[in-house]
């Protein structure tokens, strides 16, 4: 146990600290959180055409209110925890590819349930809105990686005992 809290604080630290950087930030976090908004746009538009995409940021084309995809609002951070706790984690490779694959998905349909839900939120009630972009939605979706990570580590596999050397 000790060993595995010691490399998921490391890798956090080291993990968060990439994330950081103005590199990582241009190239992979801002493309990802572009993504995520167009994603969210065009779920919305199947059943809503009166919502408008530009970057990063998701508004109403006849109401004045939009919302803007910020750092922690991305899902990468909840990965980044994932990421962290199965690594640290005695298994094999294989199932720890499935595990972040599985945990990916999971992560990131919540997140695009959490953007479309509190879009609509807001329009519909600011208070509302903010208590559920601060408190709500911020614990479902580090929660979800907990019971990503917590079933994943239910199903690990056992781990091959060593032989006794019989002389």
């Amino acid at each position: 146990m000790a060993r595995f809290l010691t490399l998921f604080v490391a890798l956090l630290a080291a993990l968060f600290a990439i994330e950081m950087l103005q590199p990582v930030q241009r190239h992979v976090v801002l493309p990802w959180t572009a993504l995520l908004a167009d994603a969210s746009g065009w779920l919305m538009r199947l059943f809503d055409d009166e919502v408008a995409v530009s970057g990063k940021v998701i508004a109403s084309t006849v109401k004045p209110f939009g919302v803007s995809i910020e750092p922690g609002c991305n899902g990468v951070e909840a990965m980044i925890v994932l990421l962290a706790a199965i690594i640290a984690v005695r298994a094999p490779i294989a199932y720890k590819i499935k595990g972040l694959l599985a945990g990916f998905v999971a992560i990131q349909a919540l997140n695009l349930v959490r953007i479309i839900s509190l879009f609509y939120l807001g329009l519909w009630d600011r208070e509302i809105f903010e208590w559920a972009h601060l408190y709500v939605w911020q614990a479902l979706i580090i929660l979800d990686a907990l019971v990503v990570f917590l079933v994943w580590a239910h199903f690990l596999p056992p781990e091959p005992r060593a032989e006794a050397i019989n002389a």
